[in-house]
């Protein structure tokens, strides 16, 4: 089932991914950029750390974690879809980070690396889209370092009486409106404002950071709690 459920899904992606970026501007109005900016504020990279970059998609990114970096340094950018790692490729060569970065396809709930390689996994609007959430974050803890952290953007839910109203009639309503106007993909865009709907909270995914075994968990929310940024580490030795 959930095999089932993540090649439906991947070919969801590699459908949408010509309009991907233009849909990400129209349908968060360009504030998916503010909330990388205020999320990356907070991510102190050494210039030679080891970094994952998980659901990278078209690299947005990975190529911003690739700028903090000198090139003794290195970002991973994963995700199952190839033509959305075929448009990263080319948006990592026009942005002349290639040195640092390797992009590669694969299952972010079996993630092939060894145990305690990273020094940091980001992961951003791509956790919702995972069947298996608690096996990710148990795959990036296992990845991570002993003492690193991850770091998870991704979409929330409003609590506000008066904004979770709008909120949701914005997602039920519009989105899939502007997937059928600007990218012909009305049931495409249907489902991902179902991913956001029915995604946890930002109260419980703290907790399933905590249950995965990360500590120090803690959270940022971002336009009434339309988006949030999580932020846990691994245990140190």
């Amino acid at each position: 089932m959930a095999n089932q459920y993540l090649h439906n899904v991947q070919g969801l992606f590699d459908t949408i991914a010509p309009n991907y970026d233009r849909m990400n501007n129209i349908i968060s109005l360009g504030t998916h950029r503010h909330w990388r900016k205020q999320t990356m504020a907070q991510i102190h990279l050494a210039p030679d750390a080891h970094v994952l970059d998980l659901c990278c998609g078209t690299g947005d990114w990975t190529i911003a974690l690739a700028r903090e970096l000198q090139p003794t340094g290195e970002v991973i950018g994963l995700d199952f879809s190839a033509p959305m790692l075929k448009l990263a490729q080319q948006k990592v060569a026009q942005q002349h980070v290639a040195d640092r970065v390797w992009l590669r396809r694969g299952n972010a709930m079996h993630l092939p690396f060894k145990d305690n390689t990273f020094d940091l996994v980001t992961i951003g609007f791509g956790l919702r889209n995972l069947p298996d959430k608690a096996q990710a974050l148990a795959e990036i803890y296992r990845v991570l370092k002993p003492g690193a952290r991850l770091v998870c953007l991704e979409t929330s839910q409003p609590d506000q009486p008066l904004i979770k109203p709008v909120w949701q009639w914005y997602f039920t309503k519009v989105v899939p409106l502007f997937g059928r106007l600007f990218a012909h993909q009305y049931q495409e865009y249907s489902y991902l404002q179902e991913t956001t709907r029915h995604f946890a909270s930002y109260q419980q995914l703290a907790q399933m950071f905590r249950t995965a075994g990360f500590q120090n968990v803690h959270y940022q929310r971002f336009n009434f709690g339309a988006a949030a940024a999580h932020f846990g580490t691994k245990e140190a030795d």
